[in-house]
C-alpha cells in the first residue's frame, strides 16, 4: 500500500508547511479536501515543495464547479506535480444550499462531469475542436487564446468518492481509482465496495484514536465517538449502519436535527468505535492499520483529524510499511 498525508482542514500557508513534514517524513502521496478552504488553493501552496509526492484531491466537490474551472485547475497542478484528481458529488443540501448550484440525478451527472473534463483535456493537449454534448453538460468553444496547451504527462488520474452501490459502480467505469468514506467498516469494504472495483484502485483515509498514553488515546477516542456520531446521523451513509444491524440512525437523525452533540456520542457502542476506526498507541498504529487494511487498499491514510509530530508520523509510516 501507499501512505498518503491527509491534510486536515487549514489554510494554504499551513498546508505548504504540513507538504514540508509530509515529504521529509517519506509519505507517498498528499492529499487535500474541500470544506473550509478550497483544495486548489491549497494544492497549489503544496505544489512548491512537494519534491517526489503525488498529490491530490480527496476530494473536491465537482457540482459547486464548473467542469471547464476543474480541468483547468487540476491541468495547472499536473503541469508542474504528480496529481491525482479525486471528486465528490456531495449531498443535494450542501449543492443547492451552500453553493447555490444545481443536484440532480448524481450517478449520471457525475460521468457526464468526468467525460466533461477528459474531452477539455483532450483537446488541450491534442488540439481540435471542443465538442461535448452531455445531457448536464455542453462545451463547443476552445480558442488558442484560453487553451493552456499541452503538459508532459496528460494521463491525469480521476478518482471518485462515495457511499452507495451506484457511486462504486461508476468508479469501476469510468474512474481510475476510488475514494472510500472514512465511515466504512472492512465488512462493508469487503461485502458492498471491492466486490464491485476490480479495475480502479481503492483508497481510504481512517478514522484514528490514536496517541502516546492511555488518556491521550481515550480523549482521542472520545473524538472519534462523536465523529461517528455525525457521520451516522447522515441518512446518505446509513448503509454502513444497516449492513452491522446498528440500529440507531434515526435517533442520531432526529438528535442531530435538534443539535444534541453530546447526546448523539452516548449513541455510538464500543463495538461500533472497534469497527469503524482503529484504536491503538501511536507506536502500534502503523502495525494495526497495516494488519486491517493490507490486501483490502492501494492506498491509505489517517482521518485528518489527527495531530502527530514527525517523529509519531515517522512511527506510524515505518509500522505501514512494515
Amino acid at each position: 500500500m501507499k501512505v498518503d498525508f491527509y491534510a486536515p482542514p487549514l489554510g494554504p500557508r499551513d498546508v505548504a508547511r504540513l507538504t514540508v513534514i509530509a515529504r521529509d517524513v517519506g509519505f507517498d502521496g498528499f492529499l487535500v479536501s474541500e470544506t473550509s478552504h478550497d483544495p486548489f488553493v491549497s494544492l497549489g501552496a503544496a505544489a512548491q515543495f512537494s519534491g517526489a509526492l503525488e498529490l491530490g484531491t480527496a476530494v473536491a466537490v465537482a457540482f459547486a464547479r464548473s467542469p471547464m474551472v476543474t480541468a483547468m485547475a487540476a491541468w495547472d497542478l499536473a503541469a508542474s506535480t504528480k496529481f491525482m484528481l479525486g471528486l465528490g458529488t456531495q449531498i443535494s443540501a450542501h449543492i443547492r444550499g451552500r453553493f447555490s448550484a444545481e443536484w440532480s440525478e448524481p450517478i449520471e451527472r457525475m460521468r457526464d462531469y468526468v467525460t466533461s473534463v477528459r474531452d477539455i483535456w483532450d483537446v488541450w493537449q491534442h488540439g481540435g475542436r471542443l465538442n461535448h454534448r452531455g445531457r448536464f453538460y455542453r462545451f463547443t468553444l476552445m480558442t488558442p487564446f484560453f487553451s493552456p496547451g499541452p503538459v508532459s504527462d496528460p494521463n491525469v488520474p480521476v478518482w471518485l468518492a462515495g457511499v452507495g452501490p451506484g457511486s462504486v459502480a461508476l468508479a469501476a467505469e469510468i474512474a481510475d481509482g476510488f475514494h472510500v468514506h472514512p465511515f466504512h467498516t472492512v465488512s462493508y469494504l469487503d461485502d458492498v465496495v471491492l466486490p464491485a472495483l476490480s479495475r480502479p484502485q481503492v483508497a481510504a483515509s481512517v478514522l484514528v484514536a490514536t496517541g502516546n498514553s492511555g488518556s491521550e488515546i481515550r480523549d482521542a477516542t472520545m473524538l472519534v465517538r462523536s465523529q461517528i456520531a455525525f457521520y451516522a446521523s447522515t441518512p446518505a451513509y446509513r448503509r454502513v449502519l444497516e449492513l452491522h444491524g446498528w440500529d440507531v440512525g434515526l435517533a442520531l437523525t432526529s438528535l442531530s436535527k435538534r443539535g444534541e452533540w453530546d447526546a448523539m456520542a452516548e449513541l455510538v457502542t464500543d463495538d461500533m468505535v472497534n469497527a469503524v476506526a482503529v484504536v491503538a498507541p501511536v507506536d502500534e498504529l502503523g502495525r494495526r492499520l497495516r494488519e486491517r487494511y493490507s490486501g483490502r487498499l492501494d492506498r491509505i491514510g489517517v482521518y485528518p483529524a489527527v495531530s502527530l509530530n514527525p517523529d509519531d508520523w515517522a512511527k506510524v509510516l515505518e509500522g505501514l510499511k512494515g
